[in-house]
């Protein structure tokens, strides 16, 4: 099983990710290999504090779009819900949703970290 069937298996649109990369499947595994780095330095966690607010929406905001752009679906989805609820200053909807998402995000990091050594 490659990178790609195994993160297909848990929800990345890989047609959708291979198209917005011109079917170069080499150039979008290079950019999926990028995310855990992301991951790991943006530090986000559900204990943020409420003064946190502007801080966190602007860490989601990158990683919604980062998200999008690689079409890691079920992430995308999640940060955009996240950036939605601090917006509307609803942060524990976005505590919520954030503690749903750690797990699903924790397993296609540790799928591309695999892949990547």
């Amino acid at each position: 099983m490659s990178m790609l069937d195994e993160l297909q298996e848990i929800g990345v649109d890989v047609n959708e990710g291979l198209q917005r990369f011109m079917n170069n499947t080499s150039l979008y595994e290079k950019m999926l290999r990028t995310f855990p780095n992301m991951i790991h330095s943006s530090k986000i966690s559900p204990d943020f504090d409420d003064s946190e607010c502007d801080d966190m929406i602007e860490k989601t905001h990158a990683l919604k779009g980062v998200t999008g752009n690689l079409s890691l679906t079920p992430l995308f989805v999640s940060y955009t819900k996240i950036v939605d609820s601090l917006r509307s200053g609803e942060p524990e909807e976005a505590r919520v949703e954030l503690n749903q998402l750690l797990p699903v995000q924790e397993k296609i990091v540790d799928c591309i970290e695999r892949y990547s050594n």
